[in-house]
């Protein structure tokens, strides 16, 4: 209980808007990602990274409400792997034809199901705060994976001078700098199942690296139609421009 009231309470943190309205926050950290830029593309083992990160960690309170089973098979996994996800979770379905609803196990059609029933029953199972959906945090946070990740990563102790108060945690990130959540990520906080070394940065950049490719699943797809527009309009362009001067030549 207490450790799922530790996650609500950073979430609370880390996805309040009023934590972008201070001044003195220091710039995030620029993370040099692998699906940033126009060509840039995910790097599917660290999103499968990221997806056990989300599932030991943050599941138990935040949701992913856009995301469905079948999404997984975009990220690498196979459909037998993506069946046995989907077959841990219990989904609520109906009505039947006794006009009752029933649960059964997930299916790859299903969406990832909410860890609560309602808002008023995740508040009351942490502390009084409301955990966010995570399906779209990346996009609706200023500095995006770059603010997430900093924050994860950014908890250190306070530097000479720099008093914070009994129970607050120094965080450069933080408006004041000083916030009261514990740091959420440690090292060896997670066992990964491929043995990457799961130190506090490599978690930390899994998981924000899955978080944003569940805000934007499609973002390949759209880069790839991208460079094929380019590459029909140069096409055309030099076209246009080998037609205008066939017809300039020939008055001329």
């Amino acid at each position: 209980m207490h450790k799922i009231v530790k996650i609500a309470a950073f979430a609370v943190l880390l996805f309040s808007p009023s934590a972008f309205a201070a001044g003195d926050v220091e710039q995030p950290k620029e993370i040099a990602w692998q699906h940033g830029g126009a060509f840039g593309t995910f790097d599917r083992a660290s999103v499968q990274r990221g997806l056990q990160v989300y599932r030991e960690v943050c599941s138990g309170c935040h949701g992913l409400k856009y995301i469905a089973f079948r999404n997984l098979l975009e990220i690498g996994l196979n459909e037998a792997q993506a069946k046995a996800i989907a077959a841990e979770y219990t989904v609520m379905d109906g009505p039947n034809d006794e006009g009752e609803m029933f649960e059964r196990t997930g299916k790859l059609f299903d969406y990832l199901p909410s860890p609560f029933e309602n808002e008023k029953a995740a508040r009351a199972s942490n502390g009084g705060a409301f955990p966010p959906d995570l399906s779209l945090i990346v996009k609706a946070r200023k500095g995006g994976e770059n603010y997430i990740y900093s924050l994860l990563t950014g908890y250190a102790d306070a530097p000479s001078g720099v008093t914070v108060a009994e129970g607050m945690n120094y965080n450069p990130y933080y408006p004041g700098h000083s916030i009261a959540m514990a740091p959420p990520i440690d090292d060896e906080a997670v066992d990964y199942i491929d043995g990457t070394k799961n130190s506090r940065e490599q978690i930390a950049k899994d998981v924000v690296t899955f978080l944003a490719w569940a805000a934007e699943p499609t973002l390949e797809v759209r880069k790839r139609m991208g460079v094929k527009v380019i590459l029909f309009l140069i096409i055309l362009t030099g076209l246009l421009y080998a037609v205008k001067r066939k017809v300039w030549a020939d008055l001329h």
